[in-house]
Order: structure tokens, then C-alpha cells, then sequence
């Protein structure tokens, strides 16, 4: 590091820059600032490196400043590691170009890069896990609008709004932000609108704006809420710092804390845990549907989402577990997809899986069925299918394949294993290969197995749900067709009434497992008014010895969820 230069210190050894541009190669990491007046900065994802000649970003999402790229127009790129702010020096665009509907560019590497030092100026992020909700109001207070906040300084925001906030946005020059803590602190400032990004997958709105006529209490309470986000953001991620204390902005005073966004109503969720699945469950939606209009699988949302599962994975398995059994409102093939994924990580464990390939496992998890969206309604709703619709079926697995040709990122061994393996039997009975066991990899046998357990728990076309009992007792019998040693293994992590099976007690009450203790026996159960999905029936959570105040379990009752 060398000399101090306008408030910002310059980091100037190449092993340095390297590893703070590697922390910029997420989405969400990097922002363009056009070299000339005026500008405000764009979002852009940082791809990859080629120390020290180049850097390659994607510019799909702010295509429209390809021809200022392409006439000479210098950029800083900025970020944000580790709670400060950096910059790049001016840089220039070797090479624009589209690659499969992406528009990439290809720019100089820069030779150094500045710390900014200004805490002022400082841009707190929030990140994954952190919820702090934010209404928008026009003139008068007469329409609004819910969202999220995204990060926040002294000067503006950014936050997350539904599509539908495009018309209030275009109206109002000025508009009140009220933003809400999961603590219920509330905080009102007016702003003014500066440049907004719609992200069509999500059907969402990134919108930054500028804080105006702001009182000196409320500038001492923005560095405040700026600390404490600042705080409380280093208790996530890689880097976390699992010592500190959280910060009380973030603790959940009530359920109102989280304002929903899009078109989800999050607090019909009934978990805190189903509220953040919600998030994900909702990417795949809006994947599914732009799968139909003929679009590929977004790589870059693919990968952000996949890691919001892992760490939601990685911070409570067991509410995670559960929280796939409360996606009721969800089309069956995300629904199906989550299960799924959420079981392969909890059956895989963290201990010797690298951290990589979990990614790449929860990803092909999550979109393995999504080709079914792209087959004809009816073959889906039919009560029982012939040779010839059977054929048809087994084409959800190629047309897959063929839109997830952008997802460079994903470990091809594992999609392949996963997407492409977990229809296939030992005894070559199953698609699209006839695959038999000598060609059939670990992956692909543990993907097999979670993939009929979930799949037989939910109601069918052709049949309704199965007690979990008689999933097990059918997979035993088959060991031609699944893999006996991953049923044992899987039959021994989630146990004889797994966390998610509603269950009656021989003193009478049913009850939804949450939670298991080592010898697989209840530790948590909710209390349940009736036989439905979770939900409003949901009752009293119980924990501890549960058998002692409801007796024994009798029987698992299947509910299609």
C-alpha cells in the first residue's frame, strides 16, 4: 500500500488487487461508474480475471451504455469488501460483445485500486439473512408501495420493490421511505429517485435513491442504522465474525417486521424459515415461467439463489427441512424442487463436501424438474399415462439440459449426475439413458433415492400421498432399482417420522415435527388444530421430552404439502 490520494488509500500490490477483485465476483458484488458528469453507478457482474491483462463483466442488465463503452467512454468499477468501499481507476473497454443473449465485456485490468476511507460515504449492504423491510410512498401518501432494503448510507439507499412500483416511481419526483427494522424501529426520510434496474426474472425493481431535506436527528440516526447494518453484516459470510453480538436493530420483535415483496405475501408463510424459502421458491417460479417464453436458466440468478439455499441450509437444516413442507401456495415442480435439494444437502452434511460441489448439488436440485413446465398441461394432469405419452415425459430431462448451457459456473459432473441421473435405475429401468448401476455415480444413486421419497410424500395425478412408512418399506423391496445402501442412509439421517411428518400422539393430538433429537426420537413438534398443510392450523410449539406430555406416536398422517 502506498500514499493516501483524496480520502482514498491505493492498494498497489498485484496479490492484493487479485483478492479484492475475487471478492467482487459475486452477484450483487460490483458496480459501473461511467467517467463522465452525472453518472450514478450500474450494476454488472464481474465474471472472471486474467491477471494481470483483463477483466470480463457481464453488462446484460445495463445493455444501453454499450455504445458509450464502444466509442472510448472510461468506467470505474466499485465494490464493497469487508466494510470499506474500493474503486478502480478510469478503465477502458477492450471488446465488447453478446455470448447466448449475454453482453459481455472485456476491459483493462487495473494496475492498482483505492480504499475509500470516508466513513460518511460508507454504503452498508445488507446481507443474506438480513431482512429490513421499506415502503414507498408517493405525493401525499396516497399510494405505496413494499420492498426491501439493500444497503443503505448517510447521502441514499437502494432497495428491492415489485414491478408495480414502475408506475408510482414514474409519477413522483419526491417520495417518503419508511424504512422497517425486524426490531419494529421505524425510520421516515424523503428521497428522490435515480436510477432504477428491473430484473425481469424476479419480476423486481433495484431502485437507488437520494435522501433530501434531512434533519440533523436524522442524520444521526442514518449512522446509526448505517453501524449497526455495518455491525451486524459482519456476522454472515465467509468471513463472518461469529463472536460479535447481534445487533438489536435485528432482532424480531414481531412478525410484521418483514415487509413482503413482489407478488408473495411472505407473512402467509407460517415459519420465519418458510418466509426466506419463500425468496427462493419465487426465483424458481419466475424461472419456470420464463423457461415457457423460451428463455435459458439465468446463471447468475441461478447461482445467487442456489447460495441463499445453502446458507439458509448452513445457518438451521432442521427449520429448513420443515419449511419445505410449508410451500403450499407454490407450483408443485418448485415445491418438489426444494425438497429435494434441501434433502440432498442434509443427507450430503457439511464434513467433507466441499463447498463448491454443495452449491453445484443444491443448484441441479433445484431446477431437475423444471422441464416438465415446458412439456403440454394435460400430460402432467393425467391420471395415467400410456407408451407414447411415458416417451414425452422422459423429454423434460434434455430440454433441461439444452437451457442450462449459460451456467458455466455449475460443476458439470454434478448436473450431470444430478439433472441427468436422478431418473435412472440400477437395473437400466429408468430415463433418459437406461443407465445402468456400473454407470450410475454416487451422486446420481443418493439423487435417486431423496428424489422418490419426496416425490411419493406428495399428492400425484395418479394417486395420493404416501405415509412415509410405506415410502420406506417400497424403496427396501426395490433394491434392483434404488441403491439399498443410500435408502439405509437415508431411512438413518431423517429417521422413522421425519421433520416434516404431521403425526398423532397416543394421547390424541396431532402435531407437525420440527425438530429430532440423536436417537431420532421428537425434541420440537407444533401442535396442529387439524389434518392440513401447515399453516393457520399451526398451534403450540412444544420442546423437549414431547412423548411424555402427548404419549407415543401412533401413526404419520400424510398430507400433500
Amino acid at each position: 500500500m502506498a500514499q493516501v490520494q483524496d480520502e482514498f488509500l491505493r492498494v498497489g500490490s498485484p496479490s492484493e488487487i487479485e483478492a479484492l477483485l475475487e471478492r467482487l465476483i459475486q452477484p450483487g458484488g460490483a458496480s459501473l461508474l461511467l467517467d463522465k458528469p452525472g453518472s450514478t453507478p450500474l450494476p454488472v457482474v464481474v465474471m472472471e480475471q486474467a491477471v494481470p491483462q483483463t477483466l470480463l463483466l457481464d453488462i446484460t442488465a445495463v445493455r444501453e451504455i454499450v455504445g458509450e463503452l464502444r466509442r472510448g467512454t472510461g468506467f470505474r468499477l466499485l465494490g464493497q469488501v469487508r466494510g470499506k468501499m474500493i474503486r478502480s481507476p478510469v478503465l477502458k473497454s477492450i471488446q465488447v460483445d453478446t455470448v447466448d443473449g449475454r453482453v459481455q465485456c472485456r476491459c483493462e485490468y487495473p494496475h492498482y485500486l483505492e480504499e475509500l476511507q470516508r466513513r460518511e460515504a460508507f454504503r452498508a449492504r445488507l446481507r443474506l439473512g438480513m431482512e429490513v423491510g421499506a415502503i414507498v410512498r408517493g405525493a401525499e401518501g396516497e399510494t405505496a408501495v413494499q420492498g426491501d432494503l439493500k444497503d443503505l448510507s448517510q447521502q441514499g439507499c437502494q432497495l428491492e420493490l415489485p414491478s408495480s412500483a414502475a408506475a408510482l416511481l414514474a409519477e413522483a419526483v419526491l417520495v417518503e421511505i419508511e424504512l422497517c427494522f425486524p426490531n419494529d424501529t421505524r425510520f421516515t426520510v424523503q428521497a428522490v429517485p435515480r436510477h432504477t434496474v428491473a430484473d425481469s426474472d424476479r419480476q423486481a425493481l433495484r431502485v437507488g435513491f437520494q435522501f433530501e431535506h434531512c434533519s440533523a436527528e436524522q442524520e444521526r440516526k442514518l449512522w446509526f442504522f448505517v453501524r449497526e447494518i455495518e455491525r451486524e453484516s459482519s456476522r454472515y459470510g465467509d468471513d463472518a465474525d461469529v463472536g460479535r453480538l447481534p445487533s438489536l436493530l435485528f432482532q424480531s420483535q414481531s412478525a410484521s417486521a418483514a415487509a413482503p415483496v413482489g407478488r408473495r405475501n411472505l407473512q402467509a408463510y407460517p415459519t420465519p424459515m418458510a418466509r426466506r424459502l419463500a425468496r427462493v421458491a419465487g426465483y424458481l417460479d419466475a424461472q419456470l415461467l420464463e423457461l415457457r417464453q423460451g428463455d435459458d436458466i439465468d446463471s447468475v440468478q441461478l447461482s445467487r439463489h442456489a447460495d441463499m439455499l445453502l446458507q439458509l441450509a448452513e445457518e438451521d437444516i432442521e427449520a429448513l427441512l420443515f419449511a419445505t413442507r410449508c410451500l403450499g401456495q407454490e407450483p408443485l415442480l418448485v415445491r418438489h424442487g426444494l425438497g429435494v435439494a434441501v434433502h440432498l444437502l442434509a443427507l450430503a452434511g457439511t464434513g467433507t463436501v466441499p463447498r463448491d460441489v454443495r452449491k453445484a448439488l443444491a443448484a441441479s436440485a433445484m431446477v431437475h424438474d423444471l422441464g416438465k413446465g415446458l412439456l403440454p398441461p394435460s400430460l402432467l394432469a393425467a391420471e395415467s399415462l400410456g407408451p407414447e405419452a411415458r416417451t414425452l415425459l422422459r423429454e423434460h430431462v434434455a430440454l433441461l439440459k439444452q437451457r442450462l448451457g449459460n451456467c458455466q459456473w455449475l460443476a458439470a459432473g454434478v448436473m450431470t449426475a444430478v439433472v441427468g441421473g436422478i431418473n435412472e435405475r440400477l437395473d437400466g429401468s429408468g430415463y433418459p439413458a437406461g443407465a445402468t448401476s456400473d454407470e450410475l455415480p454416487e451422486l446420481a444413486r443418493m439423487s435417486a433415492v431423496v428424489d422418490a421419497v419426496d416425490a411419493m410424500r406428495r399428492d400425484r395425478a395418479d394417486r395420493p400421498a404416501w405415509r412415509i412408512d410405506a415410502v420406506y418399506r417400497h424403496l427396501l423391496k426395490s433394491p434392483n432399482q434404488y441403491d439399498p445402501r443410500w435408502v439405509k442412509r437415508y431411512v438413518q439421517r431423517f429417521g422413522l417420522r421425519p421433520v416434516g411428518s404431521l403425526v398423532r400422539f397416543s394421547g390424541g393430538a396431532l402435531a407437525w415435527v420440527q425438530r429430532l433429537d440423536q436417537q431420532g426420537k421428537p425434541f420440537q413438534v407444533q401442535l396442529a388444530v387439524r389434518v392440513a398443510p401447515p399453516g393457520e392450523a399451526l398451534g403450540e410449539v412444544l420442546r423437549g421430552d414431547v412423548t411424555s406430555r402427548l404419549g407415543e406416536m401412533v401413526e404419520e398422517i400424510p398430507v400433500s404439502t
